[in-house]
């Protein structure tokens, strides 16, 4: 991957994060009395194949982390790997030190090193963590579940992860982009036609997937060999639903199952009821559902490719139901993403009402057809601890920008300059010719990743900087 330069113009907030990276290194090798988290290399079969993937997995071999509210982040990450790498901890605000991303401030974990954090972890919710480089294709990524101590219902907690999967390798699929076939012409605007899938818009022509898989998975499963979900006949459910894919975005479909919608990235919302909820890349819902007690049947929770038939999934199976054979595909495209859900969340604590003490206006750019992608603002984002920072976020490309802060969680404050009190979040789908406006509260110094979390368009020069002023 291309490590783009996200420190260039920006000043840090605070003196000790000007030190060398390989003091700041120095002072996170120190081995930690928490959890033990091991990058590993492990074998998975997809399509009836082997395949070779990255794994995140504690002492006990279960992937990622589960935590409490008001605990410690005390977790040695031990790379055992032969490779180079680092790890983003999606959904927390640690000190910018710990935040994960290449050389901001601190360098890859070597080969057969470790590093130790030790930070607060703040709130519940569903968070996630994943490779903040290529390897993330390679499934590097597993669930990071901060559990809420005071939580006593009687319900059992289902987690899903949802992955895009390629047997070629992340190099080979953003080498095939960049060098990709001739364009084509669309208002004006250059596209390319290749595995793209396209929708109308306005007279111009929306590109909606830019790869082709070779699968789809939840749980590392594909719908040919689902996870089957053991479940109380008549009982109580919380869904967690992350979307680790690189650069697939999903409706995710409960079927017979109504669900309450309870959580968005890990943050509460005033309970939205559904059985349709879109999901862009980087996000995570929770659902809560009740299984029925008379009927005898499985249900299936099943992730649907943006635009596509191609759809992957679990089964939630009550005891002595039978489990359907699902295909991978299904019969009609499944829905678009847009902002109609979005329009319609609250947050549960919503920010202070105040007036913004700085603005920013920050322009999604792209070229399909050089598979060039940007991110453009008049002057540098640069911030000081305790304003209250708004950014509005135009998308001028026909591709959809998953659109994604380091180190602080902002609210939803405006579609297409219509002024509401939406969601807090960490990653928010901007579509194509729309704008989105959210409000940051600045408290945590340091020189943050702000950048798309669609993969490549991320390695492709989709990533800037929200950085603290001394």
């Amino acid at each position: 991957m291309k490590r783009r330069d996200i420190l260039k113009g920006a000043v840090t907030g605070a003196a000790a994060l000007a030190l060398p990276s390989s003091l700041l290194a120095a002072a996170f090798t120190s081995q930690s009395g928490g959890q033990t988290l091991g990058v590993s290399r492990r074998t998975i079969e997809v399509n009836g194949k082997a395949a070779s993937v990255f794994g995140l997995r504690g002492a006990d071999g279960a992937p990622g982390l589960r935590l409490r509210a008001g605990d410690a982040f005390n977790v040695l990450l031990r790379n055992e790997t032969a490779e180079p790498t680092i790890i983003h901890w999606h959904g927390l605000t640690p000190p910018w030190p710990s935040d994960g991303v290449p050389d901001a401030p601190l360098p890859l974990i070597g080969a057969q090193a470790d590093r130790s954090f030790d930070f607060p972890v703040g709130e519940p919710g569903t968070h996630w963590m994943h490779a903040h480089t290529l390897q993330e294709q390679l499934l590097l990524a597993a669930p990071l579940i901060v559990a809420d101590p005071a939580d006593a219902r009687d319900e059992q907690e289902v987690v899903i992860l949802l992955h895009d999967f390629s047997f070629s390798t992340p190099e080979e699929l953003l080498a095939g982009l960049t060098g990709g076939a001739a364009p084509m012409q669309h208002g004006g605007m250059n596209m390319s036609g290749d595995a793209m899938a396209g929708m109308s818009h306005g007279g111009m022509v929306m590109d909606i997937n830019d790869i082709e898989y070779d699968a789809y998975l939840a749980n590392d499963r594909s719908l040919d060999d689902p996870e089957v979900v053991p479940v109380e006949r008549g009982g109580r459910a919380r869904v967690r639903i992350i979307n680790a894919a690189t650069a697939t975005a999903f409706t995710i479909d409960f079927g017979a199952l109504e669900g309450e919608l309870i959580a968005v990235d890990g943050q509460p919302v005033e309970p939205v009821r559904g059985r349709l909820f879109p999901m862009t890349m980087g996000q995570r819902i929770d659902v809560r559902v009740r299984l029925p007690r008379d009927l005898s049947a499985s249900f299936p929770i099943l992730a649907l490719r943006e635009g596509s038939k191609e759809r992957t999934g679990i089964v939630l199976r009550p005891a002595g139901a039978a489990v359907a054979r699902l295909g991978t595909a299904a019969d009609v495209d499944a829905p678009v993403l847009d902002l109609t859900l979005e329009a319609q969340l609250r947050a549960i604590v919503p920010f202070g009402s105040r007036r913004a003490d700085k603005t920013f206006d920050m322009a999604l750019t792209g070229d399909m057809a050089a598979y060039r992608w940007g991110l453009e603002t008049s002057a540098p984002i640069l911030v000081d601890r305790g304003d209250r920072v708004e950014v509005t976020l135009r998308n001028d490309t026909m591709m959809a920008h998953p659109m994604h802060l380091h180190g602080h969680r902002f609210q939803v404050v405006a579609i297409d300059g219509q002024r509401f009190q939406g969601a807090v979040r960490d990653t928010v789908l901007v579509p194509p010719m729309r704008s989105i406006t959210i409000a940051v509260d600045a408290g945590n110094p340091g020189q943050w990743a702000f950048h798309c979390h669609h993969l490549y368009h991320m390695a492709s020069g989709m990533m800037s900087t929200f950085a603290y002023r001394s």
